[in-house]
Order: structure tokens, then sequence, then C-alpha cells
């Protein structure tokens, strides 16, 4: 889950990517208290005056956009659905940049990007390693060991990104874009959910990792707000509900910061240290995305995750903590979930700017941060 390194300078330093509850049951050493984390500080209102502003970051990630297509438009086109994995991330990057500015050009790369993907898929039956082999279309991974299979964790982790493309532009009305928006969509809707849902929803959807269960309960979110099919609608919910409802069911008190959550990434298991940070940046996205679409997640889950990030995984300066109990070291990846969390609170976004770790995708995110926190 590291993505390339990008350089980024002029930030200050390197810049590299890579409501108190009821008490239920007494926490042993390793195992806390499932309680709801102690309600947090209001955010301070006169700090949304002092943010950086959307254009401040765009021309942060702006910096990278020529190094972004020349490495993203091979992993695009490539058939190997591992390189498909390291795309999301500029997916991410071109939606929350058509997010923050209105641009097209954002949209378009984005759209491109998706859209060779697209092209490189082939029928399942035509895939010779292939464990499934039936009429739906995909991709195949030899990398990484994957011995030519197809992959349920490559596609989603791609996916969940390309549909929240679709959910921004969805109200677009030229016919360009809707004709691109109809072909995407009907892509996505088919070969990526149908078809790993009807492979066996218990084995490839409701994961037994909280973060990979996590990028299909995204998926089926915006799909279920996208699609016209109604049986697929019914379907996507059960997803979304079920997921987030298990998910729920994992959060409790940190014991390292009582107005922040803990879980740990194994469902039913709650030891510490608990999730690894940077695997929890999927949960995170997830989180963020049914917040801001009012399903399931609330204000004060916001400022808990808030909470975890500063003031257990990042207390301080360049100190990174790799699981969210506050235990072991790391290195500061946060672009791909917990930066988003800067949306809710102008002190996190000012923390958020000191931070040394960026990338494309994380200036892409401050600025959609900058934006919201305008609005």
């Amino acid at each position: 889950m590291r993505r390339r390194t990008v350089l980024v300078a002029g930030l200050g330093g390197a810049a590299v990517a890579g409501a108190a509850g009821l008490h239920l049951v007494r926490a042993t050493d390793d195992v806390p208290e499932v309680r709801q984390p102690l309600p947090a500080a209001p955010p301070a209102v006169e700090a949304a005056a002092k943010v950086r502003p959307v254009s401040y970051w765009t021309g942060v990630y702006l910096r990278s956009w020529d190094f972004s297509y020349r490495n993203g438009t091979p992993l695009s086109r490539s058939k190997d659905s591992r390189d498909h994995y390291d795309l999301a991330y500029d997916i991410d990057a071109c939606t929350a940049m058509f997010r923050a500015t209105g641009q097209t050009r954002y949209l378009d790369r984005g759209l491109e990007f998706l859209e060779n993907v697209v092209a490189a898929a082939a029928p399942s039956a035509s895939l010779a390693k292939s464990s499934f082999r039936d009429g739906y279309r995909g991709w195949a991974s030899s990398r990484a060991g994957g011995g030519g299979d197809e992959f349920p964790l490559y596609e989603s982790y791609l996916w969940r990104y390309g549909t929240n493309l679709l959910v921004a532009m969805k109200d677009l009305a030229d016919s360009g874009h809707r004709d691109r928006y109809t072909r995407l969509l009907a892509f996505a809707e088919a070969n990526i959910f149908d078809k790993w849902h009807s492979r066996g929803p218990r084995d490839h959807i409701y994961r037994e990792r909280t973060h990979m269960a996590a990028h299909w309960a995204l998926i089926a979110m915006n799909l279920a707000h996208l699609t016209a099919d109604q049986s697929r609608k019914a379907r996507c919910n059960a997803v979304v509900d079920e997921i987030s409802s298990q998910l729920r069911g994992q959060l409790r008190r940190n014991p390292a910061e009582p107005t922040a959550w803990f879980w740990n990434d194994v469902w039913g298991a709650a030891k510490q240290p608990g999730q690894d940070v940077g695997h929890g940046n999927g949960v995170v996205t997830y989180v963020v995305e049914a917040h801001d679409r009012a399903q399931g997640w609330s204000d004060s889950d916001m400022a808990a995750f808030s909470a975890l990030l500063t003031k257990v995984i990042w207390p301080g300066g360049t100190t990174y903590r790799a699981f969210v109990d506050g235990t072991g070291t790391d290195n500061g990846w946060w672009s791909d979930g917990f930066v988003k969390l800067g949306r809710y609170d102008p002190a996190v976004q000012l923390r958020l700017e000191k931070h040394q770790v960026v990338n494309d995708q994380f200036a892409a995110n401050m600025a959609l941060n900058a934006s919201l926190l305008k609005a």
C-alpha cells in the first residue's frame, strides 16, 4: 500500500510519497474497553480563515502533473490488475482536483485512465490461468506471485475510486461526458460489482480484513447511488449495510487517547495493536465518503477519526506511528485516507499543512479539503 516516490519541494522540508458511551466490557492489557470516544472540542471557526487556499494546493499538485501522466498511462494500459492497484492513487487525485476546482481537465485525465483500463479487459474465459473463466470481463495478474489469476483486491482497490469519479461527474450535462459516464458505469456495474458478487460475496466482497471490505462498501455505496437497476441497487445496499454494521462493531475507545477510535483489522478481534495505519487509510476513505452522503457515520465519528490522526498516530513533528493504538513507527503515509479528514476541521487541515510526506494525491485532497472548508 505504499505509493511510488514523488518529490514535492517547497513545503518546508524534504517530501516523499511513499460522546462517552456505556461501559460494557472490561479491557484486558491488550483489549481496549468497548466504549465510544469522549466528545472532542468543536472546531475552531477562526482557524478556517488561516488555511491555505485551493490555489496553493493546485500549484503543488501541478508540479507532478506531467510525471503523473507518464507514470499513470502505462499502468492504465496494463493487462495486469496489480498495475491498476497502483493507478488508484492517480484516479483519486484527479477526482479530488475536479471536485476542488470544477476544471474538467482533471476529470478528463481520470476518465482517460479508466477507459484505458476498460480497454485492457478481456473475457474471463480467455484468461488461461483464471480460477473463474466465466462470461465477465477482467484482468489477470502475474505480479507479486499472482500466477495469472483474477484478484478482487486489485480490482476493488482501483474501482472504489473509479466509481467515486463517476459520482463526482454524474450531473454533467454535456453529451461527451455523459457518453463516457454511461459506458464506464455500465462496465463497473456488470464487470466489477455483479461479477464478484455472482462469484460469491462471502469469498470476494465480505473480505477477511476491515480495509479490504471497506473498498467494496465504497463501490457498493457508489453504485447504489448511480444504478438504474433496482435489483442491483438492493444488492449494493445490502453490502453497504452489512459491512458498515460490522465495521461499527469493531470500533471502541482508543486506549491511548479517550477522544479517538481504535479498531482491529480482523473481524471479531479487538487486541492491540489493532489496524495498521497504512491499510487503515482504506477504512477512513470509506467512512469519509459515507459520512458526506449521510450514510451512517456522524460528525462525532469524524472527530474521533481526526483525533486518532492528530493525537495518536501523528503526535507531532515527524513521529509517525504504525498502528492505531499509537505503537510502532512508520513513514507517515496517509495520502490515501487520513488526509481527507481535513475537510471537517480547519485545525486538522492546518496540522496537515505541516506534513512533510506529500505527493500529488495528498495535494489534491488538501485542495478538496480547502474547497469544502470554504463552502
